[in-house]
């Protein structure tokens, strides 16, 4: 591995957060800080999952290397006959933006570390990247217990609202859950897990069962499909193994096709988070990581969480 590709803390020195036994600490809430408006957002959130979840945060910034490269190559950019001295000049210039690039993500970094140390956060790593976006999530997972990241893409505004484009590479690659925010922040109070009685899904509320993101908050289980009595045993199982959470979980099944129901049960109980898992071939995983993602993802409201 390259020393560009390492992780660094802002001050530039390798990064490898070990404690003094030589172990890797304790997973951490990852969140993702880019130039974009929901990056407050991302930090408020962050904030509340690392207290809710009793758990530290790592404040992550990467930059593009194909926007940013390390060592710019020119080759076959310039034609035939043009001086060496301006392919010269053209590669110290994207040298140049390479560094401010950096140097930006330093101040965006400090930026954050001091909005979350306002919300009593303490102990936060900074950390910066330069690479792929999912490559660097990646190499962080074994030291992920929740990643944070924001729903729309740098190029948003309120006239047009763009989903961050690595996100669905992100959301299909990073097996840990995600929470996906908007660009305004709001307590969370309650939830609902979007759920549909297949093994893969009581996989999911396994993996819920066993976090401490949504504990002791209201939790709605929401199957999409007809009303039947097996249905509401999957339903009560499910409710069983969410027991030690000790939260007041509502149990629903409502017909209709998967998206605007689920959305429409959120809006009439005024749910703060929907959870939705990556559910083998079910109609719950086409919505997710079907032809509709980017629909779902850019229309979304409130905050999501995957689970993965």
């Amino acid at each position: 591995m390259t020393q560009a590709k390492e992780f660094k803390d802002v001050t530039g020195q390798n990064n490898n957060h070990k404690d003094h036994q030589g172990e890797v600490e304790m997973l951490r809430v990852v969140a993702c800080i880019d130039g974009s408006r929901a990056a407050p957002a991302v930090c408020d959130y962050a904030a509340w999952a690392s207290k809710h979840m009793e758990t530290p945060m790592t404040l992550l910034h990467v930059l593009d290397e194909e926007r940013y490269p390390t060592e710019p190559d020119l080759a076959g950019s310039i034609g035939l006959g043009s001086r060496e001295q301006l392919m010269d000049e053209l590669a110290e210039l994207d040298r140049k933006r390479s560094k401010l690039a950096l140097e930006h993500g330093h101040h965006m970094l400090d930026e954050a570390e001091h909005r979350v140390k306002e919300q009593g956060i303490d102990g936060v790593i900074k950390r910066q990247r330069h690479g792929d976006l999912t490559e660097s999530l990646l190499a962080l997972e074994n030291q992920t217990r929740l990643l944070v990241m924001g729903l729309h893409g740098e190029s948003s505004s309120d006239r047009d609202v763009h989903v961050g484009s690595q996100l669905e590479t992100v959301i299909r690659s990073v097996h840990r859950p995600i929470l996906l925010v908007p660009d305004e922040y709001e307590q969370p109070k309650s939830a609902m897990l979007a759920f549909d009685g297949s093994a893969t899904a009581f996989k999911g509320v396994e993996l819920l069962a066993g976090s401490p993101v949504l504990k002791g908050m209201p939790i709605h289980l929401v199957m999409i499909g007809a009303d039947t009595n097996d249905r509401w045993e999957q339903l009560k199982k499910a409710e069983k193994m969410l027991g030690d959470l000790g939260s007041d979980i509502t149990l629903a099944i409502r017909a209709g096709d998967v998206e605007p129901t689920l959305h429409a049960y959120q809006e009439e109980h005024d749910i703060d988070i929907l959870v939705m898992g990556a559910y083998g071939h079910s109609r719950i995983r086409q919505f997710l990581v079907g032809s509709t993602t980017t629909t779902m993802l850019k229309t979304a409201k409130k905050p999501l969480v995957i689970l993965r």
